[in-house]
């Protein structure tokens, strides 16, 4: 198995992945772990990696360009673009890490560890460009209805998570196939948490798709409402964009909620 690891910040990954298990791994052979400095692929001198929002608002959305670039060169070989896009091979992911993605969960550890390699794009400031989660990545994953300040703390927890599911990682194969959650995973119901309680009622919905310059990046349009400068339009798509994501996404968050304001804001 190997992890690609793309982040603004490499030296992150010196002290947590250097212990136990994952460090084994490592030595046996069993993983190959790389840490891509995304700000390699910029142009500028200043080696910006994001800009102002389109629509307005707080904060600093992540470009597409040099996300894209970092990743077609650890896979060597191009995504393509609106008008032909390249399919993947068939055990790669491209995990973009983000609070707005679909939970982690041991199941989904299991999944990943079938795979034969992982890239993972940790996530910083405001948010990422959205066509990176419809165009590149083929997962949007998040370890919990919380937010931190980026991708690289999960993506290091789920290396762990799905490293010693590798056979051979633990010394006790059975240490992995006799855990809490691979009882509780298949013994809960839908409207109960992990933690056994019933869902809260009150959740409140995933954020909505950010997107940043430029307006067209290889055919993938950003959404004229946008850039049209009407802030009410705006305010509405965006509110529209985060009930459909959440739907998709987390349908068990507010659900009932989710569900009228779907039918007022029409087909997706």
């Amino acid at each position: 198995m190997r992890f690609d690891l793309i982040t603004i910040f490499p030296e992150f990954f010196a002290g947590p992945l250097e212990h136990g298990i994952v460090r084994k791994a490592r030595e046996a052979g069993l993983i190959q772990i790389h840490v891509q400095d995304l700000r390699e692929f910029t142009k500028d001198r200043h080696r910006s990696v994001d800009d102002r929002p389109f629509g307005g608002g707080e904060g600093m959305v992540l470009k597409p360009e040099p996300l894209f670039e970092a990743v077609e060169f650890l896979l060597g070989e191009s995504i393509g673009d609106a008008a032909a896009k390249r399919a993947l091979e068939p055990k790669t992911a491209i995990v973009l890490m983000s609070a707005a993605g679909k939970r982690f969960t041991q199941d989904t550890a299991r999944r990943y560890a079938q795979l034969d390699r992982m890239l993972f794009i940790c996530g910083r400031y405001e948010g990422v460009d959205e066509r990176v989660a419809e165009h590149l990545a083929t997962e949007e994953v998040s370890i919990g209805d919380f937010v931190l300040s980026g991708g690289e703390l999960p993506a290091a927890l789920m290396v762990d998570a799905v490293t010693r599911l590798l056979p051979g990682a633990l010394g006790n194969e059975a240490s992995s196939q006799n855990e809490s959650f691979r009882v509780l995973e298949r013994a809960e119901p839908p409207s109960v948490s992990a933690t056994g309680k019933p869902l809260s009622a009150d959740r409140g919905l995933l954020d909505y798709p950010h997107y940043t310059r430029p307006a067209d990046f290889r055919g993938w349009q950003v959404p004229e409402v946008l850039i049209g400068g009407n802030h009410a339009e705006v305010a509405k798509w965006r509110r529209e964009q985060a009930l459909r994501k959440t739907r998709r996404n987390r349908p068990d968050l507010n659900f009932a909620i989710i569900a009228v304001c779907l039918r007022r804001a029409g087909p997706a």
